[in-house]
């Protein structure tokens, strides 16, 4: 036993020097206060990785299909009634939504920014009940109001029983409601008069976009939107207004779901306009994302740089209607975000490379400055230090 015991002495790495033979110095002691509290400051940092989860990110082509993308917006106009602001949506794909009111809230607010009221969109007199039977515009007993849709009828049937209807039966027709005093509907609602009440106002619009996943655009624009000889145009005559004041404020514009680390560059992003009319135009490079979190969970989201420049228009031009437009396109590539923790192991690994690594400089360290203090005390002694 004895002699194993020997023979595993022999093979210690680490010889062990009898104390008398020791020589300790200030500037031994210095360098190891301060290895020490590297090895500390190390050895947290460490830790704290340890402790927190990592992004790992990668690039990977995009190869999904017959997806949907979600857009999320929250803009103000402080300088444009609700009852003039419309949205539309279209792609490269033909498919169109023209005045979009289905998940969009509209809020009324004044010159100082407070709500007056809050409602789903437009303006207008409740529907009037229609009625099952129709007999030469002549009201027959318990027969309910049918009102003309002048001349934008698709059909013997079809009633337009107040403003938004004749409006929205003109608009499906590619025609411009030039003057709404000549429609008896508007006429009746004081629908100029409601414009003209609402003189000084502004728009607080937000909600949600459902769209294909494909390039396409979306507006803020006053006035019904329609075709006409297969352009987009707005019918901006029915409010009798010279000029339309677009300054705006986008509080929110994202693609998809929030993740963690997301920066959406139009957030907070606020125009005046200073000429009469005026298209601010936003071209916007999506580019999909899916972050996965430490549980596994899967957030399938999206992020965009943009490109903004601003235009004077001239009312009237077809080509350059006054409004806010965005102009996204889908980047091919997707990012992957996942986040993960660092191994035990590799975290023991990287505490054992600090301790061995500062501990072995700070020796070099210190036998520089050993050596180096002997060598000058020497020739100090013999006279030859100058």
């Amino acid at each position: 036993m004895e002699s194993i015991i020997g023979k595993i002495r022999t093979l210690d790495a680490y010889p062990k020097i009898n104390e008398d033979f020791y020589s300790r110095t200030l500037s031994g002691g210095v360098i190891t206060v301060a290895s020490s509290i590297v090895m500390l400051l190390l050895f947290f940092s460490e830790l704290r990785l340890y402790l927190h989860a990592v992004t790992e990110t990668k690039l990977v082509v995009d190869t999904s299909r017959a997806e949907r993308l979600r857009i999320n917006f929250d803009v103000t106009f402080p300088a444009l009634p609700c009852s003039m602001l419309s949205l539309d949506a279209m792609d490269i794909s033909g498919e169109q939504h023209l005045d979009v009111r289905h998940d969009i809230i509209k809020k009324r607010i004044d010159a100082h920014g407070n709500v007056i009221e809050t409602r789903p969109d437009t303006i207008g007199a409740p529907k009037i009940e229609r009625p099952l039977q129709r007999h030469g515009g002549r009201l027959e007993h318990n027969e309910t109001y049918c009102g003309s849709c002048y001349g934008a009828e698709a059909s013997d049937d079809d009633c337009c029983n107040n403003c938004e209807e004749v409006r929205e039966a003109y608009r499906k027709k590619g025609w411009a409601l030039s003057n709404p005093d000549l429609i008896d509907q508007c006429k009746r609602e004081g629908f100029l008069q409601k414009i003209k009440d609402e003189e000084g106002e502004g728009c607080n619009i937000y909600g949600f976009l459902d769209v294909n996943k494909v390039a396409g655009n979306f507006h803020f624009a006053p006035g019904k939107s329609f075709q006409q000889s297969n352009v987009h145009v707005h019918d901006l005559l029915t409010f009798q207004k010279d000029s339309f004041n677009i300054s705006h404020k986008i509080n929110r514009l994202a693609f998809g779901e929030y993740f963690p680390g997301v920066v959406n560059p139009l957030d907070g992003v606020q125009w005046t306009q200073l000429t009469p009319n005026a298209m601010y135009q936003y071209f916007l490079k999506v580019v999909p994302t899916v972050f996965t979190d430490v549980d596994g969970h899967a957030i399938q989201s999206n992020q965009f740089s943009v490109t903004e420049h601003v235009k004077g228009t001239e009312l009237g031009r077809l080509q350059a209607l006054p409004g806010v437009f965005f102009f996204y396109e889908l980047s091919p590539i997707k990012v992957t975000f996942t986040e993960t923790h660092v191994s035990f192991l590799h975290f023991l690994t990287n505490v054992c490379a600090i301790v061995g690594g500062v501990f072995t400089v700070s020796g070099i360290i210190d036998s520089f400055v050993y050596h180096g203090q002997k060598a000058i005390k020497k020739k100090m002694e013999i006279g030859k230090f100058s």
